[in-house]
């Protein structure tokens, strides 16, 4: 016996669930992945705090009081591959906090010790903060080179990210690249290759030299200090075409890496806000000379 055909009301019937099914799907919100699967408490637990907002995002709070600080590390690590998180820093009289984001990688010897730091060092109120950067390799430091953050980071949110790749290390500030260290492996230029790193983040008390080379102390009565994270990303790294991962590609691939870097976006950020470059400093390199790398650069 043929079936029989649905009537006009049966199909009436099931537009009107279809369509209500669809406007439940779109009126749901989109899954968000949760901060605290992705961290976890460093050091000054009982000082950090998770919260999430009406928009389900989660953010986590570090806390600076006269007792002591907090940071947190992720629980991944990686070679190779780009980090973003966002970030509010602390508001109001900072002077004498450091705020950070940076990558390390788990216990090793000093001497094997690779660290990519980007430092926030608090100031007086209505005065704008620096941002002090760092490159380590192989235990040795001394990198640094500073910004003066076009914006107030303490009113909101802003993106922070580092992209570390076989041919650059690139800091960017809301996607505007601010500093880029290259791998010159013919010119013996020092560069993190070999150990996987975390991110980490931190909040602490360095008045002994964050603001004003330590002339200006941390005021107390300001306390406590916090400083938020949310929305932590890791992208890893793509190889060149035919290549299992980035840390197969041979130096004459390189050039596939420049694809991250807007070199016109560089130059015009590191004109208008930077403060410090190490590379230029004449007094202090007058007995060592000129870093390999700030010839390459």
């Amino acid at each position: 016996m043929a079936a029989s055909l649905p009537s006009s009301s049966s199909h009436r019937t099931a537009a009107v669930a279809a369509f209500l099914l669809t406007a439940m799907m779109a009126a749901a919100p989109a899954a968000v992945a949760l901060l605290h699967d992705d961290v976890e408490p460093m050091w000054g637990e009982d000082h950090i705090s998770f919260h999430t907002g009406g928009d389900g995002v989660e953010t986590l709070a570090l806390c600076l009081d006269k007792d002591h600080g907090s940071g947190f590390r992720s629980k991944g690590s990686y070679i190779f591959a780009r980090y973003d998180i966002d970030l509010k820093l602390v508001a109001n009289d900072s002077a004498g906090t450091v705020t950070t984001v940076y990558l390390t990688p788990d216990l090793v010897p000093p001497e094997d010790h690779d660290e990519i730091d980007m430092e926030f060092l608090g100031n007086v109120s209505g005065e704008p903060y620096t941002l002090h950067t760092n490159i380590f390799v192989n235990g040795a430091g001394n990198r640094e080179q500073q910004f003066r953050l076009w914006f107030d980071p303490a009113n909101d949110f802003h993106t922070y990210s580092v992209e570390w790749n076989p041919k650059h290390i690139i800091m960017f500030i809301d996607g505007t690249p601010i500093r880029a260290y290259k791998n010159e492996p013919s010119r013996g230029v020092p560069f993190p290759t070999l150990r996987r790193l975390r991110l980490d983040g931190s909040l602490w008390n360095a008045d002994d030299w964050a603001t004003q080379g330590g002339r200006v102390k941390t005021d107390w009565t300001q306390a406590p200090f916090h400083a938020y994270y949310r929305n932590f990303r890791v992208t890893p790294c793509t190889p060149p075409p035919g290549m299992a991962s980035c840390a197969d590609a041979p130096p004459e691939s390189l050039a596939w890496f420049d694809k991250g870097l807007d070199a016109a976006a560089l130059r015009k950020a590191r004109a208008e806000h930077l403060l410090y470059d190490y590379c230029e400093d004449r007094n202090r390199l007058k007995d060592s000379g000129l870093p390999k790398e700030c010839a390459a650069q």
